[in-house]
């Protein structure tokens, strides 16, 4: 029963700094970045950029 108290708790705070990180990441315009980037890549790809 120990065991499993642990692996709640522990599922508990990596979710929450999941959830933390995320919320910061989305706050800081990381987004904009990732689908610059991911965009560039995508028409680099099909030659067009």
């Amino acid at each position: 029963m120990r065991k499993e108290t642990g692996f709640r708790l522990l599922r508990t705070a990596l979710l929450t700094a999941a959830a933390a990180l995320t919320v910061f990441g989305l706050m800081n315009g990381e987004f904009q970045k990732v689908l610059q980037k991911a965009a560039a890549i995508c028409l680099e790809c099909i030659g067009i950029g």
